[in-house]
């Protein structure tokens, strides 16, 4: 079977308060569970993923569907590294696969810690009135 690799970072945006910024890029938001949790999700369907921290990745399907996936467990580094791999031989991500964590060394991506993940579970992000 043919393996597909599929690399997911998520862009950090550029904002003037740099010591704010790193703090709440590393905060998970508050989020509302819309419905049962399902064991894929199609590749071609993602159009976002946003590493939350080291055991929650938001994936974003369509305009507005987000889908939360809480690792069973910590994976090291990851919401330091926010960028990860997975290798499919299917045109999805499941619940039964290995992430790896991407470690940047002067611009060479090595695999770190495989980590396995969680259902995806659908959500709606709470907005909250900001200080």
């Amino acid at each position: 079977m043919r393996k597909t690799a599929l690399f997911a970072a998520l862009a950090l945006a550029a904002t003037a308060g740099g010591a704010t910024a790193r703090a709440d890029r590393h905060s998970v938001p508050i989020a509302r569970e819309t419905g049962k949790p399902v064991n894929c999700l199609q590749l071609t369907s993602i159009r976002e993923t946003r590493v939350r921290s080291d055991s929650v990745i938001d994936f974003r399907t369509g305009s507005k569907q987000w889908y939360r996936n809480t690792l069973p467990h910590s994976c090291p580094s990851l919401g330091f590294e926010e960028r990860y791999s997975h290798e499919t031989s299917l045109n999805q991500i499941c619940s039964i696969d290995i992430i790896h964590v991407l470690h940047d060394y002067g611009g060479r991506l090595e695999r770190g810690a495989g980590c396995g993940l969680g259902k995806f579970q659908p959500i709606e992000l709470v907005k909250t009135a900001s200080r």
